[in-house]
């Protein structure tokens, strides 16, 4: 049985990163577009890739749950669905999103390129919801100083943690994504005294060493998005960068979580917005509000590579490929 391959979701963090969030057109013409470059995205990867190997290009294209019945109709993945918003004393809000498009590099006149190739491609078929460009600060910290993603699962780990396997067989190889766009209060947020916001976060800011747990709050942002079942750690894999725009006071971090099942990434938001219990609730929500929230779900390339730009018969719109190993990731 052949191999499945997965798109880059495990790949290693890069310094600079383009989030592109687009809906489709209503005009149902403009699906056999898209559906031509799911076929043909490899080969873009490759020919902007090529110009410097050491440049780690890379792209992973997800699809929310709308879009996934009007491309590809059934089989569909097991748990997509649309984002659903939380409302507890922060607002998780939802808001559209029919493609993703996560695109990484050493530099970001890469993902500058492979970006406009894409659009170049499905622009006519598509409105743009939302683009972000996100860099790499410092010693890969957030904008409220502190290092983030020190927790991420690495290497088999990783896999595990966002690879489907048995549990949707069709869908083996693939991973969901939730993206949430926050933008911080800055000025608020630096009249904390340093030691207030450690407990905050639950790490300390210049060592980033975690805080014992006997001295972390219950709300701490640490203890909130830590998810356990039947005492196992259930791990997700974090993409964050940090993005801003000087000129317009604008200060953010675009969170883009990778899980095998969405329901990892929604509790752990439900613990932070609405608490655990109710009310105690994640405290960097004082200083940093939500303004997006999307769910996608990420097939395998080689689901990709088997796209057809023709729509295919009700009765299977797309064939996915079969269940097989993981090797070849």
């Amino acid at each position: 049985m052949p191999s499945i391959i997965a798109q880059p979701v495990t790949a290693k963090l890069t310094s600079a990163a383009i989030f592109l969030v687009v809906t489709l057109k209503p005009d149902p013409q403009h699906d056999d577009t898209v559906r031509a470059l799911c076929g043909d995205l490899a080969s873009l990867l490759r020919a902007i890739g090529f110009r410097d190997p050491d440049g780690r290009l890379s792209c992973v294209m997800g699809f929310g749950s709308e879009a996934w019945d009007r491309l590809f109709g059934q089989p569909r993945p097991a748990e997509l669905h649309p984002f659903r918003e939380i409302k507890g004393q922060h607002h998780a809000v939802s808001t559209p999103g029919d493609l993703l498009f996560h695109i990484r590099a050493m530099r970001m006149d890469m993902c500058f390129e492979l970006a406009t190739q894409i659009m170049s491609r499905i622009g006519d078929a598509v409105m743009t919801e939302d683009e972000v460009h996100g860099f790499k600060y410092f010693d890969a910290r957030d904008l409220l100083g502190f290092v983030d993603g020190t927790e991420n699962p690495v290497d088999q780990d990783a896999v595990d943690a966002v690879t489907i396997g048995d549990e949707d067989a069709a869908f083996a190889g693939g991973s969901y994504v939730i993206v949430q766009k926050y933008l911080h209060d800055l000025k608020a947020w630096e009249a904390v005294p340093v030691e207030q916001q450690e407990l905050i976060v639950g790490r300390k800011k210049l060592s980033d060493i975690e805080l014992d747990d006997a001295a972390k709050p219950a709300y701490a942002h640490n203890v909130l998005t830590n998810i356990e079942e039947n005492g196992e750690q259930l791990e997700i894999l974090r993409d964050n960068m940090p993005f801003g725009d000087v000129g317009k006071g604008e200060f953010g971090t675009y969170f883009i979580g990778y899980a095998k099942s969405p329901d990892r990434i929604e509790k752990m938001l439900v613990n932070m917005f609405v608490g655990k219990p109710a009310g105690n609730y994640d405290r960097l929500l004082d200083f940093s509000k939500a303004v997006t929230g999307t769910l996608f779900f990420v097939p395998s390339a080689s689901f990709l590579a088997d796209v057809s730009a023709e729509p295919a018969s009700p009765s299977s719109p797309v064939d996915a490929p079969s269940a097989g190993t993981r090797d070849g990731r």
